[in-house]
């Protein structure tokens, strides 16, 4: 069973940076896909960034695009999420989410609906 934790939320000031972990284990996870997600209060969860785990391919919300990273340290088994030039709306809810996919598909994973394994979550909050 995929486990995920995430770590590395607190409360920064606007143009500030924060650096998230997800932990992963209980799967090898070179054909997996791994997410980031947020979901402010009021608010439907939206995609933030992904990460392919083998090849290393990224994906980001235009609304992140220039100012967040996502990474993998495959030793560590752990998925980052760097945030830069925090902004007072990119406060909320983060949450790590994985999908394992096929070596026919190349890409990576858009939609919530398609990530299987989701941790529980990290709190993020930008004063302004």
């Amino acid at each position: 069973q995929v486990q995920l934790v995430e770590s590395g939320g607190g409360l920064v000031q606007a143009g500030g940076s924060l650096r998230l972990s997800c932990a992963a284990s209980g799967r090898t996870f070179g054909s997996y896909v791994m997410g980031w997600f947020r979901q402010a209060p009021g608010k439907e969860r939206e995609f933030v960034a992904a990460i392919r785990w083998t090849g290393g391919n990224t994906g980001y919300a235009d609304s992140v695009k220039g100012r967040f990273t996502v990474s993998r340290d495959i030793a560590k088994n752990t998925v980052y999420l760097q945030m830069n030039s925090l902004k007072p709306e990119d406060t909320a809810v983060y949450y790590c989410a994985a999908r394992q996919t096929s070596t026919y598909y190349g890409g990576i994973y858009y939609r919530g609906s398609q990530y299987d394994d989701w941790g529980q979550g990290t709190q993020v909050t930008v004063s302004s």
